[in-house]
């Protein structure tokens, strides 16, 4: 016993094993081994205090308060009737780069530009071959 105040035993009662690295309860402040230091390993009186969770709302993902007292549905339900971020009739265009071949109406969500006459097209149209580009340095030819 060269060291005899070098450590703390477990605060669980069922444990009481000596820790020399004991972790220490946020809460209750009693000192425990790597076993029982969570919560519910040494079922804290206590944690009710720590277990504080905030709703996000379903469509818009911002954090919704709730004050003490309050059903956190009925407060996320007055947030998507008020103030909600989230406005499903205004719906964001994905296929926004419209092809530039003549004729065509096709729509793509990433632009494919010719190198050569420097349009958007779709995948059907994206090669100069299929545009029919006249413009640029280089000739296209159909010859194989």
């Amino acid at each position: 016993m060269e060291f005899p105040d070098l450590g703390r035993h477990c605060s669980e009662k069922t444990c009481k094993q000596l820790d020399f690295l004991p972790l220490k309860c946020d809460v209750c402040e009693r000192d425990f081994c790597k076993d029982h230091f969570t919560y519910a390993a040494h079922k804290c009186p206590f944690a009710y205090k720590k277990d504080i969770q905030v709703p996000v709302c379903p469509l818009c993902n911002s954090p919704v308060p709730v004050r003490k007292g309050e059903i956190p549905d009925v407060v996320v339900g007055e947030h998507i009737d008020r103030n909600c971020k989230y406005r499903p009739e205004k719906k964001e265009q994905i296929f926004t780069y419209r092809c530039s071949k003549k004729g065509c109406k096709k729509r793509e969500m990433l632009p494919l530009a010719c190198e050569q006459c420097s349009g958007n097209f779709c995948i059907q149209h994206r090669h100069p071959l299929d545009h029919r580009c006249t413009r640029g340095s280089l000739t296209v030819s159909t010859a194989g």
